[in-house]
C-alpha cells in the first residue's frame, strides 16, 4: 500500500497528482529548484526538498538527485509526472533499484517505446535515410522526449542540415538526448491519439480517442474527446493499434498511442509512456480518475474486464505566457490576477501573485469543460475563458477564445494546419476603444482640479497609454458634478470601476493597476509617461531580446561588417526550454553584435544591429 508519493516534475501536473493523492490519503512530497523555492507545488505538498541550481538539467532532469530526494524525504512511491523522466527507462531503474515504487511503465516498456525510432521498428516502420527533393515536406524529430521540442518542417532541401543542428541543440537541453531522425510530414492531417490503460494481470483498455489537432510549434494547444467525424471503423482500428503497442511490450499504467490522420487513413506516430498533459478530457469522458489509476495499478489492483462506459464531449484549452502575434514569444513577469469561473475544470500551478520565470515552460494552466454535446462543451469553455481574469503577462487568452469560435474549429473541420491558415486573422488586435478613457477616469477619480468656486470650464486632462501595440491618447474634464468626456456619459468613476454610457448603452469597466501596467476588463494597457525619455532610443536596425534568455548560438561566420539578407538567422535564444531564431530585419551589414553565445539576456537588451544597405 502507497503511504507516500514523491512527484519528480514541478507545476500543474505535480499539483494534478498532489489533488489525488490528497483525497486518497497519501502523502505528497514536491521537488523544487531555486528558481521554484516560491512555486505553487512547493507550497501545497506536505514536504517539498530541494533541488539546488535552475536549470532543468541540474535540478528537475537529474536522476539521482530526484531519487535521493525521494530517500531522505521518506517516500515510497516516486510518480513522474509528465516530464523527460517519465520516459526514462534508466529512472525507472534507479527508483525501483532504491525499493521504492514506481507509479509508471515497466523499464524495459519504456525503453521499447521511448525512442521514436525503436517504437517505429517495433510497429514494423522505420525513418527516412537520406532524404532526396521527392521526399520533401520532412519532418525533423527528437527521438526522446515530446511537447514539440526538437521538431522541425524543412521544405527545401537546403535548410536540412540547419534543421537538424537546430533540433538536436534544442533537444540536448530539453531531454539531455540530442538523436533526432526524419520522417516524411504529412501535410493538413489531424492528430489524434488514444489513452491507453493497462495493469499487471493482462487488461489493456482503450478509452476513447482525443482530437489534438491545434498545435504551435507542434505543441498541442486545444485537445477534445472523443475526436470529432470519426468513422466507426476508423475508431475500431485506432483502438486495436493502441492496445496492439501496449500488448507488444507488456505495458503497465497509463500510456498514449498517436496517430497522424489523412481522410481514413491512420499513421502512427509514437507511444507516450506516461500520462499527457490532455488526460482531463479523457477523465471527463470517461468519469475516472487517471492518476488514481496509476496509483492502483501501481499496487497491483487489477482493471475490470471493461472499462467505463464514455458520456458527452470534453474540450481543454492550454493557457500559455506567450505572445502568438509575436511567434509565440514567451512572456515572464508577476501573474497578479488569476480567478477561473468554476463552470470548467482548472489545472494550474500558478496563483496570484506567482512569479512566471524563464527557465521553464511556459503554460500556465488547462482548462477544461464536460457537456451532453460537442458544441455545449466547446461553446461552454469558450465563454469561461473570455470571462477568465489574467493580470499580468500577455497570454493566448483571447487566441484561444477565437479558435474555440472559429467555424473550422466548431464544424470539426481543423487539422494540424489550422494555425498556418488562420493566425494573423485570429491575432488581429481589436482593443476595446474605450478602455484607455475607462483607465484615464479611475485614476483621475479623486483629484479635484477645483482650488476654489470657479465659473469657467475646467482645462481639458490628457493621458497617454499603449494598448494592443498602439499609442492612444484620451481627453476628459473635471466639473462641478465630477468627470466629463466628449461622446459619453460618465456615470460612475471610482479607481476600481468606471461606468460609461456608449451611445444609450451602459457599460461596465473593472480597473485594475499594478505600476504602469493597467488592465480594464479584458484589455492590457501600459501607462506612458508625460514625457517621454529622450536616453530610451535606439539605432535603425536594432535587433532587440524579445524575451529574456539565454544565447545559445550564432550563425557560422557572423562578425561585424558581415552581408547579410532580410530573414537571414543571425543567433538564437533559449528561453523556456524552446529556442527562438533571431532574424535580419533588413538587407544590409551588420554593424554592431553585442551578444555572444553562453549570454544571459533580458527583454529589450540590444542583441545586434544591421545597416539597411
Amino acid at each position: 500500500m502507497i503511504t507516500s508519493v514523491l512527484v519528480a516534475n514541478r507545476g500543474e501536473i505535480a499539483c494534478r497528482v498532489f489533488r489525488t493523492c490528497r483525497e486518497s490519503g497519501i502523502r505528497t512530497v514536491a521537488v523544487y529548484s531555486d528558481a521554484d523555492a516560491n512555486a505553487l507545488h512547493a507550497r501545497v505538498a506536505d514536504t517539498a526538498v530541494r533541488l539546488p541550481g535552475a536549470a532543468p538539467a541540474d535540478t528537475y532532469l537529474d536522476a539521482g538527485l530526484i531519487v535521493k530526494a525521494a530517500v531522505a524525504s521518506g517516500a515510497d512511491a516516486v510518480h513522474p509526472g509528465y516530464g523527460f523522466l517519465s520516459e526514462s527507462a534508466d529512472f525507472a531503474r534507479a527508483v525501483l533499484d532504491a525499493g521504492l515504487a514506481w507509479i509508471g511503465p515497466p523499464p524495459e516498456a519504456i525503453e521499447a517505446m521511448a525512442s521514436k525510432t525503436r517504437a517505429k521498428e517495433l510497429m514494423g516502420l522505420a525513418p527516412l535515410g537520406e532524404v532526396t527533393e521527392a521526399d520533401l515536406p520532412v519532418l525533423v524529430k527528437a527521438a526522446a522526449g515530446g511537447g514539440g521540442r526538437g521538431m522541425r518542417i524543412v521544405r527545401r532541401l537546403e535548410d536540412l542540415s540547419a534543421a537538424l543542428d537546430s533540433a538536436r541543440s534544442e533537444a540536448a537541453s530539453a531531454f539531455g538526448d540530442g538523436e533526432v531522425f526524419v520522417e516524411p510530414y504529412v501535410e493538413n492531417g489531424r492528430h489524434v491519439e488514444v489513452q491507453i490503460l493497462a495493469d499487471t494481470h493482462g487488461t489493456v483498455w482503450a478509452l476513447g480517442t482525443r482530437d489534438c489537432s491545434l498545435q504551435r510549434r507542434h505543441q498541442k494547444v486545444i485537445e477534445e474527446s472523443p475526436a470529432p467525424g470519426l468513422s466507426a471503423h476508423l475508431t475500431d482500428e485506432l483502438h486495436a493499434l493502441a492496445v496492439r503497442a501496449a500488448r507488444a511490450v507488456d505495458y503497465v499504467g497509463a500510456g498514449t498511442v498517436e496517430f497522424l490522420v489523412a481522410g481514413d487513413q491512420a499513421h502512427f506516430l509514437e507511444m507516450n509512456t506516461r500520462l499527457q498533459v490532455e488526460h482531463p478530457v479523457t477523465e471527463a469522458v470517461f468519469g475516472i480518475d487517471l492518476v488514481a489509476e496509476q496509483i492502483r495499478v501501481a499496487e497491483g489492483h487489477a482493471l475490470a474486464d471493461d472499462p467505463p462506459r464514455a458520456r458527452g464531449h470534453a474540450v481543454e484549452a492550454r493557457l500559455y505566457a506567450e505572445d502568438p502575434a509575436r511567434d509565440w514569444a514567451p512572456q515572464t513577469g508577476t501573474l497578479h490576477r488569476f480567478a477561473v469561473p468554476d463552470s470548467v475544470r482548472l489545472d494550474t500551478g500558478f496563483t496570484d501573485g506567482d512569479d512566471i520565470g524563464v527557465h521553464y515552460d511556459p503554460m500556465l494552466a488547462k482548462l477544461v469543460a464536460h457537456a451532453p454535446t460537442r458544441a455545449e462543451a466547446v461553446r461552454k469553455l469558450a465563454g469561461a475563458l473570455d470571462r477568465s481574469t489574467l493580470h499580468g503577462p500577455v497570454t493566448n487568452r483571447d487566441l484561444l477564445v477565437r479558435s474555440l469560435r472559429h467555424e473550422e474549429f466548431t464544424s470539426a473541420r481543423m487539422d494540424t494546419g489550422f494555425y498556418d491558415r488562420h493566425l494573423t486573422d485570429l491575432t488581429e488586435p481589436t482593443p476595446d476603444p474605450h478602455a484607455p478613457l475607462a483607465a484615464a477616469l479611475a485614476d483621475a477619480h479623486g483629484r479635484s482640479r477645483f482650488g476654489g468656486w470657479r465659473n469657467v470650464p475646467s482645462r481639458p486632462q490628457a493621458k497617454r497609454y499603449v494598448m494592443a501595440g498602439e499609442e492612444y491618447e484620451v481627453h476628459y474634464r473635471h466639473n462641478r458634478a465630477g468627470l466629463e468626456a466628449d461622446g459619453v456619459r460618465v456615470l460612475h468613476a471610482d479607481a476600481a470601476l468606471v461606468v460609461l454610457e456608449v451611445d444609450g448603452v451602459r457599460r461596465n469597466f473593472e480597473i485594475a493597476r499594478y505600476g504602469d501596467e493597467i488592465h480594464v476588463n479584458a484589455t492590457r494597457l501600459t501607462a506612458l509617461p508625460r514625457f517621454p525619455d529622450p536616453t530610451a532610443q535606439h539605432a535603425p536596425g536594432s535587433l532587440l531580446a524579445p524575451m529574456p534568455g539565454t544565447v545559445v548560438r550564432v550563425a557560422d561566420g557572423l562578425t561585424e561588417g558581415t552581408a547579410v539578407e532580410a530573414g537571414q538567422p543571425l543567433l538564437w535564444l533559449e528561453a523556456m526550454k524552446m529556442e527562438h531564431k533571431i532574424a535580419a530585419p533588413v538587407t544590409g551589414t551588420l554593424s554592431a553584435l553585442h551578444v555572444v553565445p553562453g549570454q544571459q539576456v533580458t527583454v529589450g537588451s540590444l542583441l545586434a544591429v544591421v545597416q539597411e544597405t
